[in-house]
């Protein structure tokens, strides 16, 4: 969900059952400053949910959070749990240390790469502001490249 959806670790962490609703295939994400956004939830993302639900999350969970803690109490993951969990899984992948905000931005980078422009990865990202999506930009060096004016003296 970092990465597919591109959603901040508080909002995994957040996700209660109520926000999925399964008919319409959308989820609510509880986001900054306790804004309430509805996104699509695509069909892989809804069958690795249930897989969870059925197969992972204990019997004896408390709450209504969709993830919650592997050992007792098994309540609601926090969002320094959610991080954990990525750090982990990145040191279990040989890759290092992985943060869940990393994931986020994966998930722009690969918007951006796929043809997705700024004010779509801002969308999706649920961003208020444009700048905030701006430093996006910066990976896209072939885009870039078009709007650098030649060095002067130099041929371009």
């Amino acid at each position: 969900m970092l990465f597919r959806l591109g959603l901040r670790a508080g909002e995994v962490a957040a996700l209660g059952l109520d926000d999925i609703d399964w008919r319409l295939g959308e989820i609510t994400v509880w986001g900054k400053g306790n804004r309430r956004d509805r996104m699509p939830l695509p069909a892989d993302v809804g069958e690795k949910i249930v897989a969870y639900l059925r197969n992972g999350r204990p019997a004896a969970a408390q709450g209504r959070t969709v993830f919650v803690r592997a050992q007792a109490p098994y309540r609601a993951l926090s969002t320094g749990a959610v991080t954990t969990a990525v750090a982990s899984a990145g040191r279990r992948a040989g890759i290092g240390v992985v943060h869940a905000h990393r994931l986020r931005h994966s998930a722009a980078t690969a918007m951006l790469r796929g043809g997705g422009s700024l004010s779509d990865i801002g969308q999706a990202l649920r961003h208020v502001r444009p700048l905030t999506t701006a430093i996006y930009a910066k990976v896209d060096t072939e885009a870039l490249r078009a709007l650098a004016r030649p060095w002067p003296g130099e041929a371009a």
